[in-house]
């Protein structure tokens, strides 16, 4: 992997930053895609690139693509790590607005990545894509519909890209982890949060460095089989 170029979308903390971590540690070459305050010391801590991305907006997506190829050539990684959980209410009083950005964040703004990032993989003949969703995809969290929505559209949005591109050597999988303690837990509310944690059958909390290991993996040469399949991180929660 040394020398290739991936893009991270959400590096400026959690997930995504422990992926940035292990892939400059592997010699990649990262560019951080992150509207975060942050983003910029998290890549000079990193010696990786920063650049303000809304992924919710496909024309912000495509002009940091634009920035990325300039400032160090085309991307042929990709991890989609940037999402928000959204507040906790059941389905009856759900915020629509609030509904509305988490499926615009979540599942829109990982379209508008993979969407910009493919035709750079297919000129190359190559190209790794890891979205991350989450096992409330796949078992629908109570009190978290639109997060749970949204999470189950990424893994069958992954799934359809695999089957695209399964002819070329260009793999696109996702991962469904259990809850990690990052700052997406700010947004939820501590009975959901210990909810997530009773159905945890680890007894514990999900380690971003963990999720960063099979990340990793997923985007690198090693994977040269694999496509559109969803990796269980879910401590044992998953039943399929």
């Amino acid at each position: 992997m040394q020398g290739q170029i991936a893009v991270v979308t959400g590096a400026a903390q959690g997930i995504g930053y422990a992926v940035a971590q292990a892939l400059t540690a592997r010699g990649v070459r990262v560019v951080s895609w992150d509207m975060d305050a942050a983003n910029i010391a998290a890549m000079e801590g990193l010696g990786g690139t920063a650049i303000s991305c809304d992924i919710t907006d496909l024309f912000s997506v495509q002009a940091a693509y634009a920035a990325t190829c300039d400032a160090v050539g085309v991307p042929l990684i990709c991890v989609n790590s940037a999402g928000i959980a959204g507040p906790n209410a059941p389905v009856e009083s759900y915020d629509p607005a609030a509904w509305q950005k988490v499926i615009d964040v979540n599942l829109t703004g990982t379209f508008n990545v993979n969407r910009t990032v493919v035709p750079g993989m297919k000129a190359a003949g190559y190209g790794r894509i890891l979205n991350v969703a989450s096992i409330a995809g796949k078992e629908g969290n109570p009190n978290a519909c639109a997060y749970s929505a949204s999470k189950a559209g990424v893994i069958a949005l992954t799934k359809s890209l695999g089957k695209e591109l399964a002819t070329l050597d260009i793999a696109v999988n996702c991962i469904t982890p259990a809850a990690a303690r990052t700052r997406i837990f700010d947004q939820m509310s501590q009975e959901h949060i210990d909810y997530m944690l009773s159905k945890i059958p680890r007894g514990r909390f999900l380690e971003v460095a963990e999720a960063a290991k099979m990340i990793v993996w997923a985007v690198s040469p090693e994977n040269s089989f694999t496509t559109g399949a969803v990796f269980d991180l879910s401590g044992g929660r998953a039943t399929y």
